[in-house]
Order: C-alpha cells, then sequence, then structure tokens
C-alpha cells in the first residue's frame, strides 16, 4: 500500500511537471509570436493619406458673391467672391487651429473653440485669434479652372494679400 501511495505521488509529481513544462513552452512561443508581429508592424510605418495641397474648384463663372463651403470638408478651404475677386481661405483658425464655421446669416466665419470671429474676408475682429485667417494662392488654369495651391499661403499682416498670386480678379459679364 505504501509502494502504490508513492507510485501515486511520483505519477502526480510528473503530471505537475509536464503541465509546468507546457505552460512554460506556451508562453514562450506566445511572447516570440508577440515579438515578431511588434517587429513585422515596426516594418511598415503608420501612413496618413491627406488631401492634395493642389486642387481644381471649378470655373470662376460657378461662384456666386458670398462663401462657398463645398471644399471646407475635403480640402478645406473655402472659396469667397466679392464684387472683384475670388479668393481661397484656409479653414483653420489662426488662434489654436480649430475649423471655424461659416454663419450666413451674421455673414462671419466663427470658431467654436474659443469664439474668435473672422468677416468674409479672413479678417479678424472678435475673440482671442491674434491675426486674420491664411489664404492660399489661386490662379486659373489652363483648362480655365480655378486651381488652389494650399502650399502657397499668403498672410494679410505682411501685406501679402495685395499679391496677385493670392487672388484672381472677376469681371462679371
Amino acid at each position: 500500500m505504501a509502494d502504490e501511495a508513492a507510485k501515486d505521488a511520483e505519477d502526480a509529481v510528473s503530471r505537475r511537471s509536464a503541465i509546468s513544462l507546457g505552460l512554460g513552452w506556451a508562453g514562450f512561443i506566445g511572447a516570440s509570436a508577440a515579438s515578431a508581429g511588434a517587429l513585422v508592424r515596426f516594418m511598415f510605418p503608420n501612413v496618413t493619406f491627406e488631401p492634395p495641397q493642389q486642387f481644381k474648384v471649378g470655373f470662376p463663372s460657378a461662384f456666386g458673391v458670398g462663401v462657398t463651403e463645398a471644399f471646407k470638408s475635403d480640402y478645406g478651404v473655402w472659396i469667397c467672391r466679392n464684387e472683384e475677386h475670388i479668393y481661397a481661405l484656409i479653414s483653420v483658425c489662426t488662434h489654436l487651429g480649430c475649423t471655424p464655421n461659416w454663419l450666413g446669416g451674421e455673414n462671419k466665419f466663427k470658431c467654436p473653440c474659443h469664439g474668435s470671429g473672422f468677416y468674409s474676408t479672413g479678417v479678424n475682429f472678435e475673440g482671442p485669434a491674434p491675426r486674420p485667417l491664411e489664404r492660399a494662392a489661386i490662379k486659373i488654369d489652363d483648362d480655365g479652372q480655378l486651381l488652389v495651391d494650399k502650399n502657397r499661403k499668403f498672410l494679410y499682416e505682411m501685406g501679402q494679400w495685395e499679391d496677385p498670386a493670392s487672388f484672381v480678379a472677376f469681371r462679371s459679364a
């Protein structure tokens, strides 16, 4: 009977060591697989897909006097027209980079983050924004459409809004 008890104790120890050995190997294999997965992921960096910085918005005659918001969500610009010019305002508040909203009833841009207000020309008149909105370069392309280039920005306080590349002269027919 003592022999049977000793044999049962020996079997229990060997089962216990086999389970421990199996769990140890499973942990090692799992950790190795996680490390290999992390290494493979490291080899393929994150890529952000941004909208193009140059894009066509249509023919000048398609824009009426006022602000067109059609390109705000896809390209981050408003196309604005007054009686004499068409220009592209970049839809980034000059305070902390939020996206202002166009309030047509009040004829102004209003930033929802801190309350900065801008006239339809882009000039700031209320809130903490330190300067007017920036303009993007705009021109009439070879096919007659307006081509906006966000790679070139024009600042009001530097007198750059007078640069002919910051607007397109528009004459009604």
